[in-house]
């Protein structure tokens, strides 16, 4: 497929989405009809306007003129209204929808996605993406039709009063589209990369503002801007580029049409001549013709517009045309046992060769705690990543309750899993709604409160200024990180899911946080599958079971008073803990 026939099937791809909008759409096009159409009347109107007032000086229709002139442009002026707001509504509910699917679209897509791509590309999609596409789907059709209505306007005027003098000066159609032809491939070729230099552009800002401290405390201030100013440098330079090529194309546009003008001069003095002419059809032909030269300017640069917004859509596409994340399990569960079995299990991330995991087999039982211990890197946040399927393994198999986890629904599956990790997911809104979150939204006062104090987040939230009910600020900014935490424990203890998995849930605290939050999760854990990845080993030493693991293998298994028996991996980093506390 060509590159103008994949523009074009994007656009009409891109088109299907205005079909909620078409009644808007027809208003607004009789608008422009009627817009042109009176713009055209008003040209021809000043054939009679010089011939009747100026030269034969006919009282008679000469003082209806103004008032005619005046009805044109106020027919004009609200046809005008009628198709730019039916064009607005249309263009602005395209732009929300396309922004609703494509975070929808983000939200079931696998865990691997969202390890390619980074979050501030995915931010530029729903963001200026979506407003070129708004740009490409109808603000640029507003221009072309009214444009295009305007050039066919003029040249029935123009062909009205002298075919002859219209069809000497239309052999300077084929070079304008020419022109309009080269610009098309030009943009083409340019907007799609100005959209990419976009999304990095705020991915290096991002990164820069949001790890501020370490940027400052390492001095590297200026290595974050010179790797800015070379990127924002980058996406000047592109759109020069477009500018330049929307100026030279504008300047030819207007070259051509000073042509056409001395054209239009050169024949309409021959048809004067011959008395095929008047004065007033030659003031006709000269404002026609003056009518139309904007028009084609505004033509050509509308191209920029049309073809930013169609490599908008092309990004778009590629996520809404992206795999949903496997959901084809069909088997009911309402409420789990929760006996979780890994026999054999591989798994890889994409583009690796190395896998996250390797071989690793065991058994997680209701009613006990599995620690899951080892060095960075060894596999644990990536074994426990399994179990909501947030990644599908390569090789062997991973059962609840002894079935596969494929042949649940995604749905039923997450919901027996509560999470609770060291970075808490927290919103924008009261404490009470970042606890009942989700699903959980249906839960009662009572269950509520309950929760917070089986958290141990009473002592601070009964203080804060409306309890329950007060805002804690964008990724709960107002609280500190043991309060963020046990807000989270609460969460997970609303939900009461069978499955609970701890992912370093008090790595990044203070002693005495820890204290509260390790009581806390002691409420939360009697009667689950529990699964703790941890890092300091003091928290998981009456774990029922603590899983060793290294390179992505488990390479020791047993109680914490076996292992330090053993004096193998385990008992090695126990050591190195004690001393690094004592």
């Amino acid at each position: 497929m060509t590159k103008p026939d994949r523009a074009w099937d994007i656009y009409r791809r891109l088109l299907a989405f205005a079909k909620p909008y078409r009644p808007l759409l027809l208003v607004a096009l009789a608008g422009m009809v009627v817009e042109a159409a009176a713009g055209g009347a008003f040209t021809k109107l000043m054939e009679p306007v010089v011939n009747e007032t100026f030269i034969r000086q006919e009282s008679g229709l000469r003082s209806w003129l103004p008032l005619i002139i005046v009805g044109l442009f106020v027919l004009r002026g609200i046809a005008g209204y009628v198709s730019d707001m039916g064009m607005a509504h249309a263009g602005r509910g395209i732009s929300r929808d396309l922004r609703v699917k494509v975070l929808d679209k983000y939200l079931r897509l696998p865990g691997a996605r969202f390890d390619s791509e980074p979050v501030p590309s995915m931010l530029v999609r729903l963001g200026s993406d979506s407003d070129q596409v708004a740009q490409a789907a109808v603000d640029a059709m507003k221009v072309m039709l009214q444009q295009s209505f305007q050039v066919i306007a003029s040249l029935i005027v123009m062909l009205w009063t002298s075919w002859q003098v219209t069809i000497a000066i239309l052999i300077m159609a084929p070079p304008l589209a020419w022109v309009m032809d080269r610009v098309g491939k030009r943009y083409r070729k340019i907007s799609h990369r100005i959209q990419e230099s976009g999304s990095q552009l705020m991915q290096s800002a991002d990164q820069a503002l949001s790890n501020q401290q370490e940027v400052k405390v390492y001095g590297a201030q200026e290595v974050e801007m010179h790797r800015y100013a070379a990127q924002a440098d980058h996406h000047r330079r592109l759109s020069v580029k477009v500018e330049s090529t929307r100026s030279l194309s504008s300047a030819m546009v207007q070259l051509m049409g000073s042509v056409g003008l001395a054209l239009l001069l050169f024949f309409a003095g021959r048809e004067a001549a011959a008395g095929r002419l008047s004065a007033g059809g030659f003031v006709a032909l000269m404002i026609a013709m003056m009518a139309i030269i904007p028009a084609l300017r505004q033509l050509t640069n509308v191209q920029n517009m049309l073809q930013r917004g169609v490599a908008s859509a092309e990004r778009l596409f590629d996520v809404l045309d992206a795999d949903d994340e496997p959901d084809g399990g069909t088997r009911p569960l309402d409420r789990a046992t929760g006996v979780v079995e890994f026999d054999g299990v591989t798994a890889r991330y994409p583009g690796q060769e190395t896998p996250a995991l390797a071989d690793v087999s065991f058994t997680a039982r209701p009613g006990t705690v599995t620690a899951i211990v080892g060095r960075s890197g060894s596999g644990k946040t990536s074994l426990i990543k399994l179990i909501p399927r947030f990644y599908e393994p390569e090789a062997g198999q991973i059962r609840l309750d002894g079935h596969p986890l494929d042949e649940y629904r995604l749905s039923d599956l997450r919901r027996n899993i509560a999470l609770v990790g060291q970075q808490v997911m927290l919103f924008d809104g009261s404490v009470a709604a970042n606890i009942a979150y989700g699903e959980l939204r249906e839960r009662t006062p009572e269950a509520l409160a309950a929760a917070i104090r089986g958290a141990n987040a009473m002592e601070f939230v009964e203080k804060l200024p409306e309890g329950a009910q007060t805002g804690i600020g964008s990724k709960g900014g107002k609280l500190s990180g043991g309060q963020r935490q046990r807000l989270a424990i609460a969460r997970a203890m609303l939900k009461d899911a069978p499955i609970l998995i701890l992912d370093e849930a008090t790595a990044a605290l203070d002693a005495e946080s820890e204290r509260l939050v390790q009581d806390a999760l002691e409420h939360l854990m009697p009667n689950r599958t529990t699964l703790v990845i941890a890092h300091r080993l003091a928290t998981i030493e009456h774990a029922d079971q603590v899983l060793v693991m290294d390179e992505g293998r488990i390479v020791e298994r047993g109680t914490h008073a076996e292992l330090i028996a053993a004096d193998g991996l385990y008992a090695h980093l126990h050591r190195m803990q004690f001393r690094e506390a004592t």
